[in-house]
């Protein structure tokens, strides 16, 4: 490996691209809980954003090839992205910032136990269907 490079894990995650039918509220959205989370941005075209953390990067695109205007969580396929939030209380801080970002809290009855007794996590739902989980470290 080159100087500066990181080590890379194979068989390691390298990226994910969401297909988005609305660039800039998913530009919004997204981008503001990915910088949150410590990602930064990366790349910049018409038609897309990408966000990174490490080797990692996550792309969010309005692609010419959709076929459908809204993703469906409960269909088969993604259901969501999880993502490490840092302690509860960060978690806590992104839940009550994400309405305005155009995220909205799903399972408030059961936030933020909806994993179970032993976790401490948020699921957010944006206006487009995509859906993530904000899990807290409990360590």
């Amino acid at each position: 490996m080159g100087a500066g490079r990181e080590a890379l894990t194979v068989g390691g995650l390298h990226h994910v691209e969401v297909w988005v039918p609305d660039l800039a509220a998913a530009n919004a959205g997204w981008g503001w809980l990915l910088g949150e989370l410590g990602w930064t941005p990366y790349q910049d075209w018409p038609a897309g954003r990408s966000w990174r953390l490490g080797s990692t990067y996550l792309v969010i695109e309005e692609s010419p090839a959709l076929s459908g205007r809204v993703h469906d969580r409960l269909a088969p396929g993604l259901n969501h992205l999880a993502f490490h939030a840092g302690p509860p209380a960060a978690v806590d801080r992104l839940v009550a910032a994400a309405p305005e970002h155009g995220w909205e809290l799903l399972f408030p009855d059961r936030h933020p136990h909806a994993g179970g007794p032993g976790t401490y996590a948020a699921y957010l739902a944006d206006g487009q269907g995509y859906e993530v989980e904000l899990v807290a470290a409990l360590d």
